[in-house]
């Protein structure tokens, strides 16, 4: 049954080593940090290629 459920992360591996992949972990804790402070007001961009 796991097979079907958790197949591997290849495809996750992939993504990671390509230009499409954007880490974002760092956002969630940034984001919670500014609720509800003067520095609510934020902007998430990515250059142009």
């Amino acid at each position: 049954m796991g097979i079907y459920v958790n197949p591997g992360n290849q495809s996750f591996g992939k993504a990671v080593d390509s230009l499409i992949y954007v880490d974002k972990s760092q956002l969630i804790p940034y984001t919670n940090s500014v609720l509800n402070t003067q520095r609510k007001n934020m902007c998430v961009s990515r250059p142009r290629r």
